[in-house]
């Protein structure tokens, strides 16, 4: 019986002019990026990382001002996050890569795919519209978003009276709650950041058109969950639609965070998704 060797993982720390980012490498291949959400850091993609590091080079890092990665005392403003990752996958020297993204990293990724798409072969944008004006992007004209939202806002009032994290959700948290603990933990390790400054920066930098996407060449898989209270899940396929090269993925009975809560359907997406570039190169 052969022994088992893990995956090879290492840990660094890139100097960036607020301090230092924080990230981990963990197996070998192709490179495969993940950028976390409001919620997380480097640490909410364990379930993913753990699965694809037997085939690619998956590298999670935590956003700046997410710990362990420094803080800024300033605030964070999400208009630096594309820098930084531009920053880091200059210093690890890759040709190409996969970026996956969760919500608040979709402001990262797809502003790192649109300026550099022919490094970019795939890109998973997961509860999240990144840079692109929601309320803008509904087919309706902004109707069906507007009821959405006066709907999920008052879910989420409604939850965090009794505990339940937003990014969860009920379902989640009472079918999952060692995950939803677990969640939580990892948000908290935040500390002081003042996420609700972030979350102004997040609306302020959501202004781009699906217009400015007729010529995005990169392949694009839109994942929503179909109980989300934060990301209209309608707006996945409206969008996917919108793109060259897009397709969409809803998971009915997942929340806000399906990496997270429903990991092994999401995996099988993503795995899926890539292998189909691959194919296609």
């Amino acid at each position: 019986m052969s022994s088992y060797a893990a995956p090879p993982r290492t840990v660094g720390r890139l100097k960036r002019p607020f301090g230092n980012l924080y990230y981990e490498i963990s197996g070998s291949g192709p490179a495969l990026l993940f950028a976390h959400g409001l919620g997380g850091n480097h640490l909410s993609w364990w379930q993913q990382v753990a699965h694809f590091a037997p085939h690619y080079t998956c590298v999670a890092f935590a956003h700046r001002g997410f710990a362990p990665s420094d803080p800024v005392p300033s605030g964070v403003d999400p208009a630096d996050y594309a820098g930084d990752l531009t920053a880091l996958i200059d210093h690890l020297g890759f040709a190409d890569v996969r970026l996956v993204a969760q919500s608040m990293g979709g402001w990262t990724m797809l502003e790192y795919a649109l300026a550099h798409q022919d490094r970019v072969k795939a890109l998973v944008m997961s509860s999240t519209s990144g840079t692109i004006d929601r309320r803008g992007a509904d087919p309706s004209g902004g109707s069906a978003y507007d009821a959405w939202l006066a709907k999920a806002e008052a879910a989420i009032g409604d939850g965090v009276a009794r505990g339940i994290h937003p990014a969860m959700g009920e379902r989640a948290a009472r079918r999952f709650p060692d995950l939803h603990l677990l969640y939580r933990s990892i948000d908290e390790m935040a500390g002081a950041l003042d996420k609700e400054k972030l979350r102004a920066g997040l609306r302020r930098t959501a202004t781009r058109t699906l217009a400015e996407f007729k010529t995005f060449r990169v392949p694009t898989l839109l994942i929503a969950g179909g109980e989300d209270v934060v990301f209209p899940p309608f707006l996945a396929s409206a969008i996917a639609a919108s793109l060259p090269c897009g397709e969409a993925e809803t998971l009915p009975d997942a929340g806000h965070s399906p990496y997270f809560e429903q990991a092994a359907r999401f995996n099988t997406l993503v795995d899926a998704f890539l292998a189909r570039q691959r194919q296609e190169v």
